[in-house]
Parts: structure tokens; sequence; C-alpha cells
């Protein structure tokens, strides 16, 4: 295997975005991209959950260069929150500045039904794990204020905006998985302000903000959660409703970089 930056062939993407489930369609859309099987990068993961390629991406997306990593592996595939932080760092070390987030999620609320794109503005870490322990830096005691780069977000809604997509915005409660969560759990999420309910990104978010880039982070709302009348979660209905989704992520995501000043 090699690293990253080794692979570029002179390209220097300053952007990286990680696809949630069934949101391949968003790789498809990079042009001219060199395409380099997980399997061939020191330390990028495995993916073992279905709807998740295991392939990155490099190329052009709204005329920008970017990093896409079509699938991520889950906390919850190996009881290791940081099972991401070594692809992270490759994207680090290969200079990539600002990562965007993607992820398949519950919602919490009616009117953020399923097919919805909903902005994270903030997180509610429930799963209990966190990427950076263990590893003893004074670095690790890392600021999660404003971890989704108000910046950043300002720009994913005038994307939003010009393209004529529905764009929600709220706070995303990690759940380690792999089990749903039961109506018990969804309501206290409600009571404590959550918006959406997923198994990933928040390792993520953390690792990146540990490295010191910029973050913002997409969910495809793909079901409503446990207990809220119409609910009935499965992993087929997320695979099923996350590619239905997929164009409206494509085409918010193809507006962002080529507004995007950089």
């Amino acid at each position: 295997m090699s690293d990253l930056h080794q692979r570029l062939e002179g390209r220097k993407p300053k952007f990286a975005i990680i696809l949630g489930s069934s949101l391949g369609d968003v790789a498809e859309a990079v042009t001219d991209p060199l395409v380099i099987p997980y399997a061939e990068l020191s330390g990028f993961p495995l993916p073992k959950i279905s709807g998740h390629a295991g392939k990155l991406y490099v190329g052009k997306l709204g005329g920008k260069e970017v990093a896409v990593l079509a699938g991520r592996a889950h906390p919850y595939e190996s009881g290791n929150a940081a099972a991401m932080r070594p692809a992270i760092e490759q994207l680090h070390n290969a200079d990539v500045t600002t990562l965007v987030l993607t992820n398949a999620a519950g919602s919490l609320k009616t009117s953020i039904g399923p097919g919805s794109l909903m902005m994270l503005t903030d997180h509610i870490n429930y799963a209990g794990m966190n990427p950076l322990i263990g590893t003893h830096s004074d670095a690790d005691f890392v600021s999660l204020t404003d971890a989704y780069d108000p910046g950043l977000r300002k720009q994913l809604l005038a994307a939003a905006k010009k393209e004529k997509i529905p764009l929600k915005q709220g706070v995303y409660c990690w759940f380690s998985g792999p089990s749903f969560e039961t109506p018990a759990e969804i309501r206290m999420m409600q009571i404590v302000g959550g918006s959406a309910v997923g198994m990933s990104t928040v390792p993520e978010t953390i690792i990146a903000r540990r490295l010191g880039l910029k973050v913002c982070a997409i969910s495809t709302v793909t079901n409503l959660a446990a207990g809220i009348k119409g609910a009935s979660p499965s992993h087929e209905e997320t695979k099923r409703e996350g590619a239905k989704a997929a164009g409206k992520m494509r085409r918010l995501l193809t507006r962002f970089f080529k507004d995007m000043k950089a």
C-alpha cells in the first residue's frame, strides 16, 4: 500500500468529501477522475457495509479539485471510534484543508421528512466514544465550538438557494449502532434538542478539527426515527431513500464548490 500524496499524480485537492450510504452518485459527478481503491492506500478502511464502495475519486467537482471518499468505516464495525483517523490524516498530509461530511440519518422531526437534506449546525455525542481517547497529547483537548464552520454553512445555504433545494438545519445525534435507536431514546433526543440521528460523522468531525481542517456536514434524511408515526427504520430503507436523494446532494455540492472562492 502507498500513501495518498504518492498516488495523486500531481493533483492537489484542497477539499475532500466523505460520502454516506448510497451517495455514490456524487462520486460519479467527478470529472477526469483518478480512481484509487482503498485497498491500495495506507490507512484507508475497507468498508464492510453495503452501500459503501471503498474507492477514492480525485478530480474536479464544480471546477474545484476534490478528493471524494466513496464509503467510510463506522465505529460499530470494529468498536473503534478512530476507524477513519488514518484516512483523514492521509488527507491532511496531502494538504486537504476542508472536509465535507455526508451521512444517512433518521429524522426526529416530521417537518424534516424522508428525502430531505439537513445541514448540521451542531452535534450531540450520545455514543459515549471519542476518537481521540488514548493518544495523550495536549492538542487533543480540541474545542468543538463551531465544529461545523459558520462560513462553510453560509456558503451551503447560498448554494441550496441557487439550486432551489430546500436545506434544513439541525443538530445531529450520534449513536454507536448498528442497532437502531429505541422509541424512548428518540424521545430523549427530541427533548434535548436533536433534529436527526445517525451512526457516523461525529468522530470524523472530531478528528478533522483535531487536525485543523474546516468541516461542514449534510445529512440525507432516509426515514423517520423509531416511535414517530409512520416510522419503519431499516438498512434497506436507508439505502433506498439515500439513493433517491443522491441527485440533490450532487447538485448541492457541485454548486457549493463552483461558487467557493479558492
